[in-house]
């Protein structure tokens, strides 16, 4: 299967997993704490666990697809998920979507065709294990001691932490994703990637339950795309067609406008209306 193709796949079964878990959060009881103790009730809701189904299988499609696809791209893709969920919130739960919002996801599309069209695909260069344990650790440890330090917080501080815990899992994936599955799993990298996804998902659950999808979603997402896209670039060695530079710097723009835009707290909650 193709790098697009398998990103396409991820991309809707992360729209159909934000639907599903969102409903599902906002119905669980509240009570004190940082995630790990709602993610261990959540686990008995068949519509959450569905949910997290879709997600992943959205992260394995991902997954895959970094192996061939620059880290710009394949955020961007995984972003444009939360313009699904909408679309499906909008179909089938009756959510209310304002004309503006509708031109929002146009924008989101015309900024993943320009991304598309820029991205050329290759092997992104490995990070060496020690030293990435370390360097993709730290961010680790501000999530989870940010999370406590602001457990009255509002839900888009704690889904800026979420995304930073994801970002830390779409570097090493885009790095050890080439692998042979025996490589993969010997590579302690992809052991911290699996925590690194464990402690993301608790903080979204937070996030999830204090706010609305959107909302939660569009700041976890617009984290992820640009610290990875600077990463990526920066270090992992993604390319651009040459020429295509400021296809990307405008495509990622109009990516992370439309998350941020559909997630602004006059989208009257989406996720609170169900």
């Amino acid at each position: 299967m193709s790098g697009y193709l398998e990103l396409v796949v991820s991309t809707a079964l992360y729209g159909l997993g934000i639907v599903a878990q969102t409903v599902a959060a906002q119905r669980a009881d509240r009570r004190p704490g940082t995630g790990m103790g709602l993610l261990a009730r959540l686990a008995k809701d068949r519509l959450y666990l569905f949910g997290f189904a879709g997600q992943v299988g959205g992260f394995g499609f991902a997954f895959l697809a970094r192996a061939e696809l620059p880290l710009y791209l394949v955020q961007a893709g995984s972003s444009c998920a939360v313009g699904l969920a909408t679309a499906f919130g909008l179909l089938v739960l009756k959510w209310h979507v304002r004309p503006v919002e509708i031109a929002v996801l146009v924008m989101m599309a015309a900024g993943l065709v320009l991304l598309v069209t820029a991205s050329e695909s290759s092997v992104a260069k490995d990070i060496p294990a020690v030293p990435g344990l370390i360097l993709l650790g730290l961010p680790l440890l501000v999530v989870v001691f940010g999370t406590r330090a602001m457990q009255n917080t509002n839900a888009v501080m704690i889904s800026v932490l979420a995304g930073v815990a994801f970002a830390v899992v779409a570097i090493i994936g885009r790095s050890v994703a080439d692998g042979s599955v025996l490589d993969v799993l010997l590579n302690p990298l992809t052991w911290l990637m699996i925590v690194a996804a464990l402690i993301g998902q608790s903080r979204l659950a937070v996030a999830l339950q204090r706010g609305t999808a959107t909302s939660s979603v569009a700041a976890m997402d617009a984290t992820t795309v640009v610290l990875t896209s600077i990463v990526g670039i920066g270090m992992l060695g993604d390319r651009i067609t040459p020429g295509w530079e400021w296809a990307v710097g405008f495509g990622m723009t109009l990516v992370v406008a439309g998350v941020l835009t559909l997630g602004a707290p006059s989208r009257v909650a989406a996720g609170a209306a169900t």
